[in-house]
């Protein structure tokens, strides 16, 4: 079931979430400084591509820097993702097939948002991260 609905998604909306990510994260990376934010949306680009069959789970170990981090990650480029997520979510919720997808777009908001401190795993193994 995860792999139909992780098809779906790539064609609605899936690469064009990746693409977003993907011009983000280029354009973090433009100065070393950035370097770990294009980092961060590369991996939830990723993530954004195939999303069914993975999940978020916290990072116990995360310090003062992710919070940092996840301050000048919403900043700089946060909202704008998440903005993102926002409206194909609701255009996804339009039609009966569109709502786990939907659903999916609306559980990446907060990732999206403040990534530093999480980490995606298989919903398999969620506590082999640890």
């Amino acid at each position: 079931m995860k792999t139909i609905l992780n098809v779906i998604w790539l064609v609605l909306c899936g690469f064009w979430m990746f693409l977003g990510y993907l011009a983000a994260g280029l354009l973090l990376c433009i100065t070393i400084i950035g370097i770990p934010f294009g980092v961060a949306a590369f991996r939830i680009g990723v993530y954004a591509l195939w999303p069914f069959g993975h999940m978020v789970v916290d990072r116990h170990d995360s310090g003062g820097a992710s919070f940092v981090g996840n301050v000048l990650w919403l900043i700089l480029a946060g909202w704008w993702l998440a903005l993102g997520h926002i409206v194909t979510g609701i255009a996804l919720a339009v039609t009966i097939i569109g709502i786990p997808l939907a659903v999916a777009n609306f559980k990446l908001i907060p990732v999206s948002l403040m990534p530093f401190g999480k980490e995606i795993v298989d919903t398999d193994r969620p506590f082999a991260a640890r």
